[in-house]
């Protein structure tokens, strides 16, 4: 081995717990890149691959056949600015049944074949329809469970037809739930004629919303007034394909970028402090030869050992917490073995490595310079006077000695203490953050499940009443409310009822809640709008409304039962349930079109100080003769996506936490090696191991002050701005109450955790220096 060699094993060697610290920081950043650019390149790669093989369409549109002809939507094909198009298609919403079990509706269009200019389809099992009475699922979507050879019944309809599921096939562009063959169209509607069209286009730019919104406008003017009843943009199915993995996105980011700025500040702090508590060292190697380059090598060296240990295991755990994370991606569109992109490794690890270099240079050019004459002769002498007027202040204070000492260190070493103020200051931002992220999903799952009610009332869909001629399931919803409206205790109560539907321009189906009652108190997160208050009125998810190219005061059209339903939207909810495609109004709305609609839901709010275990005792007493159960309200379920957030939210904030106390006990061990010969000088005087424990604890106390004031502040404001970003990767908008999680007493409590961060990292070498014994400090120079 060479001397260099010999000379960084040794500094190395010598110096564990900044090696320590160096690794570990550079691991955590490291492990949160890996895991920020392989869901970023996995979040839209699989459906962008798969989009351009199917050449799927940019713009899939309904038309109303009463308004257009099929020669003349064929003729908006060749409107300027479309380069490919398909159609016309037969297209009409339905809901099959399999035997006595009602399925979700449909979006069933007619095809003769898979292949086409755009839109061309990837049979994933079985046959196409080729002839009537069969069907093709699309897979993975809804029905796309069924298997082959599956009947779906549609008795409603005239002449009752049954088909046969003979295939599955998958549209990247998700252009329809089911295919059937173009005569087979006009016996799925009740009129027995083709009442809608489908058309599906390619345009010469459509990379933007703003590009796939002109095209639209180009193809609606090119065809009759009123023709176009709705259309899906690719963006908004590109977007629902990557938001699952997209919303780790942001909050990775952000750890990503906090983990490589506390390794720039640990190795820059690090290095300095060796080549500050190394003078001598420094000046006895070049006095036996090295050359300023070779010192400077060395102290870049002792940086780049520990660093590269850190890229190699950040690597390795990036890529194991990645695979469950990319597994849903992959299932999506039938790949496998979706990985980390080896270049996505390539680069985080060459940009590690380039920002721990740089760093490390920066503080070892200074060893580099020093004259070898001054090193040997100043060895580890700190600057005369420097932090005398902080020691005599802190004198003057009613404090103990030690405690006084302890104050006014950070003075003596103002780049050492501000070098801990920073590193405390990124852990108390990090928790800070940690604890909003934790509290804001908290919110998203509150509003998700609307868990406000204190006590539900389910009605079995499959139950007609009791024996003995008791109500049947028609008349059990009035005598539910007649009993809870009897039971003293009741502050207030709503009912609700589901039903299904389809959107014009929106596949897959929609899910309606009727209310009958005030349901504005239910849970319900307003984004913007207001609480519907009338029939006709309706409040929805932001999904739907980007789903569906509508905004809050529209009118939108629900195809019920074979009804048509029009609403008009005065609000906007969060909701992510079913990816948003929910519908909240009132049960007189869906009085035309499904008259007999029974309530499946009652929920009740309980008057102030009634005891809620009782009340539901009570209750179940009245409703025992009607066949139904009251429950307390219930923990909620956390779902597989908070959970999984939660768990890496943990796991990145106590690793950056532990970087950030061991940036503070890095520099607390550097101060105390430098200043070891005083520590037996105080001993001999008399001070006892307690004290100078806290003498060495105090020192941190106000630097930990600081980054605590400081931090927590900047970890309000990344949770501000990250939430909504993840928000937005969602495809949700946030309300306030959502984001503004923090409380006052809360904020207080995370200031002085900054100093807990401090106080913690300096522990070890606190009692290092109190175990020391007074000869040998007093012996080492």
């Amino acid at each position: 081995m060479s001397a260099l060699g010999r000379v960084v094993r040794s500094g190395v060697g010598r110096r564990r717990v900044q090696t320590l610290v160096i690794g570990l920081a550079t691991l955590m950043a490291v492990t949160a890149s890996v895991l920020a650019g392989s869901l970023l390149v996995a979040s839209s790669g699989p459906f962008d691959d798969a989009f351009a093989r199917q050449r799927g369409a940019h713009l899939n549109a309904q038309l109303d056949a009463g308004r257009a002809t099929a020669a003349q939507l064929s003729a908006s094909g060749e409107t300027a600015g479309v380069s490919a198009a398909s159609g016309p298609f037969g297209t009409v919403s339905v809901a099959p049944r399999h035997g006595a079990m009602p399925l979700p509706p449909l979006t069933v269009v007619g095809r003769d074949t898979p292949e086409g200019p755009v839109d061309e389809l990837t049979l994933t099992t079985g046959s196409w329809a080729g002839r009537p009475g069969e069907i093709v699922l699309s897979a993975g979507d809804g029905g796309g469970q069924a298997p082959l050879g599956t009947r779906l019944d549609f008795p409603e309809l005239p002449g009752a037809p049954s088909l046969e599921v003979v295939g599955t096939a998958r549209s990247a562009g998700r252009t329809a739930d089911a295919w059937v063959a173009p005569s087979q169209i006009a016996s799925l509607t009740p009129s027995g004629r083709v009442g809608a069209y489908q058309m599906l286009y390619r345009f010469d730019a459509a990379a933007t919303t703003a590009d796939v919104r002109k095209g639209r406008a180009a193809v609606t003017a090119s065809v009759p007034a009123g023709a176009v009843t709705g259309a899906q943009s690719w963006l908004t199915v590109r977007k629902a394909a990557a938001r699952d993995t997209a919303l780790f996105v942001p909050f990775l980011v952000a750890f990503g970028v906090l983990g490589l700025v506390m390794s720039v500040l640990v190795v820059g702090n690090v290095v300095a402090g060796s080549v500050g508590t190394g003078l001598r060292r420094i000046g006895i190697l070049k006095a036996v030869g090295c050359t300023p380059s070779q010192v400077v090598r060395a102290y870049m060296a002792q940086a780049l050992v520990p660093a590269a240990a850190g890229v190699g295991l950040g690597l390795l755990a990036g890529n194991l917490l990645a695979v469950p994370l990319l597994s849903e991606t992959a299932d999506a569109y039938g790949t496998s073995g979706l990985s980390v992109a080896p270049w996505i490794d390539v680069v985080v690890a060459a940009g590690a490595l380039g920002v721990v270099t740089v760093t490390a240079w920066v503080s070892a050019w200074r060893a580099g310079r020093l004259r070898t004459v001054d090193a040997l002769a100043v060895g580890r002498v700190p600057a005369a006077g420097r932090g005398r007027w902080a020691a005599r202040r802190a004198a003057g204070l009613p404090l103990p000695r030690a405690v006084g000492l302890g104050l006014a260190r950070p003075f003596a070493r103002p780049a050492r203490a501000a070098a801990m103020v920073a590193a405390v200051l990124f852990g108390a931002m990090t928790v800070t953050f940690a604890v909003g992220l934790s509290s804001s999903l908290s919110e998203v799952l509150s509003a998700r499940n609307h868990d406000v009610a204190d006590v539900t009332v389910g009605v079995s869909g499959q139950r007609q009443g009791p024996p003995g001629g008791a109500p049947g399931a028609a008349a059990a919803p009035a005598a539910i409310a007649a009993a809870i409206e009897a039971l003293p205790g009741t502050e207030k109560y709503y009912g609700s009822a589901t039903a299904e539907a389809t959107v014009a321009g929106a596949n897959g189906s929609t899910r309606i809640t009727a209310f009958s009652g005030d349901a504005s108190w239910g849970g319900y997160r307003m984004v913007s709008g207001r609480w519907f208050d009338a029939a006709a009125e309706a409040v929805v998810p932001t999904q739907f409304l980007a789903a569906t190219g509508t905004a809050v005061g529209d009118e939108v059209t629900l195809h019920v039962q074979g009804s048509a339903v029009t609403v008009r939207v005065v609000g906007e909810v969060l909701d992510p349930r079913m990816d948003g495609m929910l519908v909240y109004t009132d049960a007189a709305t869906l009085t035309r079109a499904v008259p007999d609609l029974p309530a499946t839901g009652h929920h009740i709010a309980v008057s102030p100080g009634t005891d809620v275990g009782g009340y539901v005792k009570e209750l179940n007493s009245a409703l025992k003769p009607l066949g139904v159960t009251a429950q307390g309200r219930e923990a909620a379920d956390g779902g597989e996506v908070i959970l999984v957030l939660n768990a890496l939210t943990a796991i990145l904030t106590l690793m950056l936490v532990a970087v950030a106390g061991l940036g503070v006990l890095g520099g607390v061990v550097l101060d105390t090696v430098e200043r070891v010969r005083d520590l037996g000088v105080y001993k001999a005087l008399g001070m006892t191991p307690r004290q100078i424990v806290a003498m060495v604890l105090t020192s941190v106390a106000l630097p930990g002050l600081a980054g605590g004031a400081l931090g927590v502040p900047a970890g309000v404001a990344l949770h501000a701005m990250v939430m909504p970003a993840m928000g937005h990767s969602a495809g949700l908008r946030l309300p306030d109450s959502v984001i503004a999680v923090h409380g006052t007493p809360e904020l207080l409590a995370l200031g002085l955790g900054g100093v807990l961060i401090a106080v913690l990292g300096a522990l070890p070498p606190a009692g290092w220096a109190a175990r020391t014994r007074t000869v040998t400090a007093l012996r080492t120079e």
